[in-house]
């Protein structure tokens, strides 16, 4: 799924966009562990109202954005989501700048990466933290994925002892 990212993200590098890989696959780039990911989620610049705003307007460039993803042969399946599928894959966009909000998270704060030419922000262990004890209190996520953010959040406690 990395390889994924990084053909989005070069894409997205093309449009002036630096995008924060978030998630099980970025906890995996982080850790070296495997998270069991399913999906891939991607944060781009955005309105700081996060899920308050607007659809159409959560995040900026929302259009070009679909249009990169149909040209990787993706096909848009959940516009509130920002969610796109191709082969069995699922991607997700977020929204970047609700980062601070949400969890806590400086935006300047975050470590800028290279890989293979393709430029990327990827949260530290202690950001990672914050994002995820963040995530267990959102009604949808405990639902849906509580247990494996729990288990996320235990490890992190343990290795940020």
């Amino acid at each position: 799924m990395f390889q994924a990212f990084l053909e989005i993200a070069e894409q997205l590098n093309k449009l002036g966009i630096t995008p924060l890989l978030m998630g099980s696959v970025g906890l995996e780039r982080r850790t070296g562990r495997d998270w069991q990911a399913r999906d891939l989620d991607i944060h781009v610049p955005s309105d700081p109202r996060g899920w308050e705003a607007p659809d159409e307007e959560r995040i900026y460039r929302a259009d070009e954005l679909i249009v990169l993803m149909n040209q990787l042969g993706y096909v848009l399946v959940d516009r509130h989501e920002h969610e796109f599928h191709k082969d069995g894959l699922s991607v997700e966009f977020g929204g970047l700048h609700s980062l601070p909000e949400f969890a806590g998270v400086d935006l300047e704060d975050l470590e800028e990466l290279e890989t293979a030419g393709v430029r990327y922000y990827l949260p530290t262990l202690e950001q990672y933290l914050k994002i995820y004890q963040a995530s267990s209190k959102d009604s949808y996520r405990a639902e849906n994925n509580n247990q494996k953010d729990f288990a996320k959040i235990a490890y992190l406690k343990e290795v940020l002892k």
